[in-house]
């Protein structure tokens, strides 16, 4: 049996930290996988009771764990139709270097992995906005097709940086605008649309989830120069950039 070896092997300071904040543990069961493309790769798990003792929101992630150097290291990954019916839910990976795509691209049914659910949460903005403004990239891709879920019939515009292929976008071509971009002009392209973007719409919502230098880097765009009330606005960055 393969794991991520974290639960087996202590979790450093990091699950010290987790523990502390009465963080839940769970080992998750691969039972399928998918290629989506040769980038990008959907794993089906059972969930080690993780649903049902935690509940369901909008965009919620678990933390796995993985080896890496013969040392702990998590990631943060977004859960994909959850059902806690079932008791299962499927997790997407956009490949790359690192432990965590190392162990999605081998991770057959039967193999387990541990995972942590701390600091999760969603909440919707009010009033509900008449325009979403999604920021990301193939990481963030299940968090917007799980936020674009959420609001129904609203209007979205989604800047989307890289990947290749037919990425599993949950859009609808009658309300969801995609706009993808090559590696390296996302700040540019969303300083130069954005603006009017915004003044188009009474309520807008700007979602930003990439790796953490743009992350912070539009959020204090967002905030600081165009405007934007902190509560109209969420940001998080979903990898470091080597």
């Amino acid at each position: 049996m393969k794991s991520g070896d974290g639960m087996a092997q202590g979790r450093g300071w990091e699950g010290t930290v987790l523990r502390l904040m009465r963080a839940k543990d769970f080992t998750l069961t691969v039972t399928g996988a998918e290629d989506v493309t040769p980038e990008y790769r959907r794993l089906r798990l059972t969930d080690g009771g993780l649903l049902a003792a935690t509940g369901v929101h909008p965009t919620m992630w678990a933390r796995l764990w993985f080896t890496n150097a013969g040392k702990p290291h998590q990631r943060a990954y977004t859960l994909v139709d959850p059902d806690p019916a079932t008791g299962t839910f499927d997790l997407e990976f956009a490949l790359h270097e690192g432990a965590a795509s190392d162990w999605a691209r081998t991770a057959k049914p039967g193999d387990t992995i541990g995972a942590t659910v701390q600091g999760t949460g969603f909440e919707e903005p009010a009033p509900t906005p008449t325009h979403v403004l999604a920021i990301g990239d193939p990481a963030s891709l299940p968090a917007i097709n799980s936020l674009l879920g959420v609001f129904g019939s609203v209007p979205a515009t989604i800047w989307f940086e890289g990947g290749a292929g037919d990425l599993p976008f949950r859009t609808d071509s009658d309300r969801h605008e995609v706009r993808r971009l090559p590696r390296g002009e996302l700040v540019e392209q969303v300083r130069a649309e954005l603006p009017k973007a915004l003044a188009d719409a009474d309520a807008p919502y700007v979602w930003i989830a990439c790796d953490t230098r743009t992350t912070r880097t539009l959020s204090a765009y967002v905030r600081k120069e165009l405007g934007v009330p902190k509560e109209r606005t969420h940001a998080l960055g979903y990898w470091r950039a080597s």
